[in-house]
């Protein structure tokens, strides 16, 4: 471990928090260093600023498909495959990516990471045809799911626990408001150019990041060796893959290839087999993703509170834009237009959240805030083509106020209650259950609303009522849902010391 890195149960004396935002951390044996606490705020700032960028790529594809397949000539589930090949390859590498962040340096899995996500961007701009597109979008997929966790890990291991909150803060910024504004940004960008710009413009921040991060980024973290067990990511990549793949079959509401029960019962088979074998080689710390992390009662708490935050709003996300389009008319940069101040409010939220989080602790937060996403749900669970689009925007703003006040307090209890030994898989856990609970949640409520329209359809309303009619039901699963994050909520605390063991 490095001399800057605290000790599993201590507390660095922290200096005084810069104007940057993102508080000092200490040196050698708590005490505190002005060119330690320098370095890590640029090391920090650059992956905050990077993970923005890759995170955003999987949410702005969702307004653009119609003009894909119109310009590829694919059809609708073909065209899906866009999102769901960038969720499914997430699923398969972040849990590898613990392995990683344990045997390499901070700098080249930054470096990997942006080489990756740069790579696959210039592929996708140039792509002639829906097969490089569809390989430049895994490429791309591959730089995200490195990112998140690495991010995650280097902020549990440099900020001290005193300062956490502030910096996980402008992590729920990134986490939340990236794929909240990704349907935004391609609306814009749609309604003036073709496609590709979608790439080309992201292409150049990408390799400015790369390019920042190779001349400035530098190591935090000290590697130790780490066994990697082939099995084990063979299991995970089974097991995780065929779990979002079936969860996003059910979801695209077309007919696939193969039924989504049978990659769906591979992956919980193969997670089943994955579990036992981490639990017999964690005795040797050996696992490719330790589960000892949920034996912290927090960390299981928070992490359970979370998937279902996530849930509702991936499912949220993929249901207003139909809702919005189909019964009330909206083009999809009016949709995305509207859903841009739910975002904007999760950015401005955030920090505020992370300081009161530091001052007061999880449950000032997490009570009103899954109180606040559970009403959202419920109201728009009474929908109907009739009711005001104003009224829709602000249950959205709610919506996303509740998930501002939760995000920060859940990330960074739940990981701040595990050994320092297990940042790394904790953070592979969480970023694994988020792409899990997104293919869950947008399964869930699209088929949901399916099931809705149709009986609405075979009782003879037509095609506005029946798609409002279904929309009501997918919101009606999702407030139900809910009501178990209020209650998991008044579970997370702060967690007693830093490191401690669960």
């Amino acid at each position: 471990m490095t001399p800057d890195v605290p000790a599993s149960g201590t507390t660095p004396v922290p200096a005084p928090a810069p104007s940057a935002g993102l508080p000092d951390t200490g040196g050698p044996a708590g005490v505190a260093d002005t060119d330690h606490s320098a370095r890590n705020r640029l090391v920090i700032g650059l992956l905050l600023v990077s993970t923005f960028v890759v995170i955003l790529n999987e949410t702005i594809m969702s307004v653009a498909l119609p003009r894909l397949m119109t310009d590829l000539s694919v059809t609708a589930v073909a065209g899906q495959w866009l999102t769901t090949a960038y969720m499914l390859t997430m699923a398969v590498v972040i849990p590898v990516t613990g392995f990683l962040l344990q045997r390499l340096h901070t700098r080249p899995v930054f470096l990997l990471a942006m080489t990756l996500f740069s790579l696959g961007t210039l592929i996708c701009a140039a792509a002639p045809g829906f097969g490089t597109l569809l390989a430049g979008r895994v490429v791309q997929a591959c730089g995200t799911a490195v990112m998140m966790p690495l991010l995650m890990t280097t902020v549990l291991t440099l900020v001290p626990p005193a300062g956490r909150g502030r910096v996980m803060g402008n992590i729920s910024i990134v986490i939340s408001v990236a794929p909240a504004v990704g349907p935004t940004i391609s609306g814009v960008i749609l309604s003036v150019l073709e496609w590709r710009w979608m790439f080309i413009l992201v292409l150049p921040v990408a390799v400015g990041s790369l390019l920042l991060g190779a001349w400035r980024m530098q190591n935090v973290t000290e590697p130790r060796p780490a066994p990697l067990d082939a099995v084990s990511v063979v299991l995970s990549a089974v097991g995780f893959g065929g779990l979002v793949l079936g969860l996003s079959s059910f979801g695209e509401g077309g007919e696939a290839a193969v039924p989504a029960w049978v990659p769906l019962a591979l992956g919980v088979a193969a997670l089943v087999v994955f579990v036992r074998r981490q639990l017999r080689l964690q005795r040797a710390d050996r696992a490719l993703l330790d589960l000892r992390t949920f034996r912290s009662r927090v960390f299981t708490t928070s992490t359970a509170v979370l998937t279902v935050s996530m849930m509702a709003l991936f499912g949220t996300l993929i249901i207003l834009p139909i809702y919005l389009q189909t019964v009330h008319g909206l083009d999809p940069l009016g949709t995305g237009l509207l859903l841009l101040p739910g975002g904007l409010v999760m950015g401005l939220l955030a920090p505020v959240v992370g300081r009161v989080y530091d001052r007061s602790g999880p449950t000032v937060l997490l009570v009103p805030g899954s109180v606040l996403l559970s009403a959202s749900l419920w109201y728009l669970a009474s929908t109907s083509a009739a009711t005001p689009v104003p009224m829709v925007l602000l249950a959205h703003v709610v919506l996303s106020t509740g998930l501002a006040l939760m995000f920060t307090p859940l990330f960074t209890a739940g990981l701040g209650s595990l050994p320092t030994r297990l940042y790394s898989h904790g953070s592979a856990v969480v970023g694994t259950l988020q792409q899990v609970a997104g293919a869950a949640g947008t399964a869930l409520f699209v088929t949901v609303l399916s099931l809705g329209a149709a009986g609405a359809a075979a009782a003879g309303a037509a095609d506005p009522e029946a798609t409002a009619a279904g929309v009501r039901s997918a919101f009606l699963c999702g407030g139900i849902i809910s009501l178990t994050a209020v209650v998991g909520s008044f579970w997370v605390r702060r967690p007693a010391a830093a490191g401690a063991d669960g």
